[in-house]
């Protein structure tokens, strides 16, 4: 039986409070992520011109990303 696909997911919000998401900005996030095997799945654009993109990625033990918690 085929393993199923397990993902890890990033999450960031560009733009700030002065001005919205630039376009060249969006784009350099794009292209680094996907230079680290992310895949945009959602793009939403905030009232404020800032956008958040989620991404995903399959998760292997050896590629999932370092948390660190407060206080550790």
């Amino acid at each position: 039986m085929a393993e199923e696909t397990r993902w890890e997911y990033r999450v960031q919000t560009l733009g700030s409070a002065w001005r919205g998401a630039k376009d060249q900005d969006i784009e350099a996030t794009l292209n680094a992520w996907s230079e680290e095997g992310w895949e945009v799945i959602s793009v939403t654009p905030l009232p404020s011109g800032k956008v958040t993109l989620v991404a995903r990625r399959p998760l292997k033990m050896h590629s999932r990303r370092q948390r660190t918690w407060p206080g550790v």
